[in-house]
């Protein structure tokens, strides 16, 4: 007679394979949350050029000679003939005065022209330029010396370089500036001199700039002056996005791709810069070395990452 096997055999091997098919899926798994992401970037080269360390400072236009025209009598005005804005030749008729007398002798005897008193003042500019402001009109009575308008001289308008007392080192006169406008206009102007008093509220001391081609523009204009305080040739320059620090700006590093797609944390050491690009003073790069200019910021010490197209 036959004996029947007994089917635990069968019984342990499908529940070895119940057990160990979960632990096969979380291997899998694992295996899959392994793989790194890398971050992309995208790559700059070192180079060599001159650089200049220059710092702004605001430049506001104005007119240094102006010339207010007054009133020589007491009296009415009859015409005005200044407009504010306009310019103005040098002779040229700005207002027409009446006296007080004749004023009040044709108002109350209309009709009779046997007086002869007329008592007509006529007014002309002193000089050519722009009619700055006009403070009467036609109608209005002035007492002598009221101020009538102000025509300032078109030839005279200048860049007013407001510079913090600390920072007059870098200011000298004679020396040439380059200044740039709002609408990104750019023109040289040359300090030409300094002026004895310091602006009260901005405690800044006051230097003045002259430039060509400036009879277009404004008053009060702000402007942006350039000045360098120092330069150095044939440097070892990267572009500013390449250099990082701490946040007390003490230590420097870049990231520096050492293969396809891993990058390290290469400490600096910088010297002047500019707005767009940064001395490094050591180490010393080769030309072919491959810096980070974008993507950088927050990397660890060795970072997975890929270069953009």
């Amino acid at each position: 007679m036959i004996k029947k096997l007994p089917e635990y055999p069968a019984l342990l091997l499908l529940t070895l394979i119940l057990v160990l098919s979960p632990s096969c899926r979380h291997k899998s798994e694992n295996k899959e949350s392994q793989i790194i992401a890398k971050t992309p970037v995208s790559i700059g080269i070192p180079a060599f050029r001159d650089i200049s360390d220059t710092i702004d400072f605001p430049a506001i236009t104005s007119y240094l000679k102006k010339n207010v025209i007054k009133s020589s009598i007491t009296g009415v005005i009859e015409t005005v003939s200044a407009i504010q804005g306009e310019t103005i030749a040098k002779g040229n008729q700005v207002f027409t005065l009446r006296t007080r007398e004749a004023s009040a002798m044709r108002n109350s005897q209309p009709g009779d022209s046997a007086l002869g008193l007329k008592g007509v003042i006529r007014i002309f500019s002193p000089q050519d330029g722009v009619i700055n402001s006009v403070s009467h009109q036609t109608g209005d009575f002035v007492q002598e010396g009221d101020e009538l308008a102000v025509i300032a001289d078109s030839k005279s308008l200048v860049f007013i370089l407001e510079v913090p007392f600390e920072m007059i080192s870098y200011i000298g006169l004679n020396r040439n500036c380059a200044l740039s406008l709002p609408d990104n206009t750019r023109m040289i102007g040359k300090i030409t001199a300094k002026l004895p008093e310091m602006n009260m509220q901005n405690q800044t001391v006051r230097y003045v700039v002259t430039a060509e081609k400036t009879s277009k523009l404004p008053e009060n204009l702000i402007a942006s002056a350039l000045i360098v305080k120092g330069s150095r040739k044939h440097i070892q320059v990267l572009p500013r996005s390449a250099v990082l620090g701490n946040e007390t700006l003490t230590n420097f590093w870049v990231m520096k791709l050492i293969n396809d797609s891993v990058a390290i944390k290469v400490p600096v050491r910088t010297g002047i810069e500019n707005s767009g690009e940064v001395e490094i003073i050591e180490p010393l790069f080769l030309i072919t070395d491959k810096i980070l200019i974008s993507g950088n910021y927050g990397l660890p010490d060795t970072a997975a990452v890929i270069v953009g197209r």
